[in-house]
């Protein structure tokens, strides 16, 4: 069905029933919608979080919890990291990245935001009061107590705490320093890994094991693989 702004009787039905299915979806998901208008404009009605556009009702697609949750995740994130910075009028979000931490922690998800400048913004999404909520996470890299909390003990690699490296990651080279070394559990698939010098099977092994903690100096710190490493 294509939908106009004239708002027909039977896209008003429609509309009414979404809106109403997908306000019942969040408020499961522990978030609370505004209002729906769809009344008046029909499945042209914005779904809005505390007057944050969402999306269109007909842009809800698909209407299983997993997929609304994502849709309004995308929103809020991207909201509560250009919050954090002084951003330029029309500023946004290019990638969303979920982190992998361990467990458990005082929060339900941890994410970077990475920017359209390339800033990279950790948020934080909780659970307050009952309501989702989303917020910068304060991160200090070389405060060696908040990475293992975050990502457990550290471990060796090849390359060292404190040494400059050169990163490769989304087709973009970085340099920055490594800050925290953590075991990586599994080895990215098509890529072989580089070593330097000598290799025992021991090191090998340690080699493919560990994942860095890279200070780049544009926000939030890259966490990567050996195999990204530029020599």
């Amino acid at each position: 069905m294509s939908y106009s702004r004239i708002n027909r009787v039977e896209e008003q039905q429609e509309a009414c029933q979404k809106a109403k299915h997908i306000t019942e979806v969040c408020k499961q998901l522990h978030i609370t919608l505004d209002p729906i208008d769809w009344q008046a404009c029909g499945m042209w009605a914005p779904v809005k979080v505390h007057e944050i556009e969402i999306a269109y009702l007909l842009h809800f697609g698909q209407t299983d919890p997993d997929d609304i949750l994502r849709r309004v995740q995308i929103k809020l994130l991207e909201n509560a990291a250009l919050a954090t910075t002084c951003a330029r009028p029309g500023l946004k979000a290019l990638m969303w990245s979920p982190v992998d931490v361990v467990l458990p922690q005082p929060f339900l998800s941890f994410w970077i935001i990475t920017l359209e400048s390339s800033e990279r913004i950790p948020i934080i999404e909780s659970l307050k009061d009952g309501q989702r909520v989303y917020e910068l996470y304060p991160f200090d890299c070389h405060d060696t107590g908040q990475c293992a909390r975050l990502f457990g003990p550290a471990c060796q690699g090849e390359y060292h705490l404190g040494e400059r490296i050169t990163i490769k990651e989304h087709d973009h080279q970085y340099i920055g320093e490594i800050v925290y070394i953590i075991p990586s559990n599994k080895t990215p698939t098509g890529r072989k890994p580089t070593f330097r010098g000598f290799q025992t099977p021991a090191k090998i092994a340690n080699e493919l094991t560990a994942k860095y903690i890279v200070d780049c100096n544009d926000g939030f710190p890259h966490i990567i693989h050996q195999s990204q490493v530029i020599q």
